[in-house]
């Protein structure tokens, strides 16, 4: 592949996961109707069919329900793969575990929607900043707020950085792609987890890995599906990916949040927009495990 036609794929990797997220605050914006979202599904299932894509992603974990027949070979363990991109998106893109309560449909472009946390904070742990934390034009984050951070593993040669395309090299245009996924709620609370260390990494046999994922938040679910993003919202992501959603969710300091924000290799600085969630069965894979 000639660098033109990397370029051509990265640009179309990366456009899914460019967008920013806004703030959740309920009076900073009007939520689309129900009717819209619906509009959306139905295009999304009139432009993938009988065109042959694959499994979509994010879907609900807790329903092992799929029938899309496409397959593809699982992803080698990320201990087997090496790093190249980790961001998050504000509010959950996948549905489940402990993270089902429903933000609302949004704007219709990925902000204002998905999922949070359906757990309870104390007071203090919702007690607000004086300033929101990774600010953008979409707006921040706030005590209380719900992440999803997505550990992006290739089994290209590459390092750590910038966007998906960290994740290509001229070598193997196609690589294998796992995502390790872990949802946070934010706390302003300084004994809470430090996402500085929950995002730190360097090499470890041969591979760039991700030291800090928690091993402590329920087993894994597994399945076959894509690249997210609230580009696909309407059409079919023609990327295979192997997901490993933990159900559990863990509580970060958000000022640890905001850090990390200022300053980091993968040059994210903001929260990224979510995908609606998934829920076609033609468009799914059956979970098995």
């Amino acid at each position: 592949m000639n660098i033109k036609m990397l370029f051509v794929l990265v640009a179309a990797i990366v456009a899914p996961f460019s967008v920013l997220a806004k703030d959740t605050h309920p009076l900073t914006h009007v939520a689309v109707s129900d009717e819209v979202i619906a509009q959306q599904r139905a295009n999304l299932e009139k432009n993938t069919a009988g065109k042959g894509f694959g499994p979509q992603a994010p879907r609900d974990i807790d329903s092992a329900a799929g029938s899309n027949t496409v397959l593809f070979s699982t992803a080698p363990a990320r201990t087997e793969m090496n790093l190249c991109n980790i961001h998050f998106h504000k509010n959950a893109e996948h549905k489940g575990g402990e993270f089902t309560k429903y933000a609302g449909n949004g704007d219709g472009q990925g902000y204002h929607s998905g999922f949070k946390y359906s757990g309870v904070l104390s007071k203090a742990e919702m007690a607000p900043l004086d300033h929101e934390v990774c600010p953008s034009e979409h707006g921040g984050l706030q005590s209380g707020d719900t992440i999803e951070v997505h550990y992006v593993h290739s089994t290209a040669q590459v390092n750590p950085g910038p966007t998906l395309g960290a994740c290509l090299t001229e070598a193997i245009n196609n690589p294998q792609l796992r995502v390790e996924t872990q949802v946070y709620v934010l706390v302003n609370d300084s004994s809470a987890l430090d996402f500085k260390k929950l995002t730190v990494h360097g090499e470890k046999n041969g591979f760039q890995q991700a030291f800090g994922i928690p091993i402590n938040t329920g087993k894994p679910i597994q399945y076959s599906g894509s690249t997210t993003g609230p580009s696909y919202n309407e059409q079919g992501s023609p990327f295979q990916v192997t997901w490993s959603v933990r159900p559990n969710v863990a509580k970060v300091n958000i000022a640890s949040v905001g850090e990390w924000c200022k300053g980091n290799v993968f040059n994210e600085g903001h929260a990224h927009g979510v995908r609606n969630l998934v829920n076609n069965p033609k468009l799914i894979s059956e979970i098995n495990q």
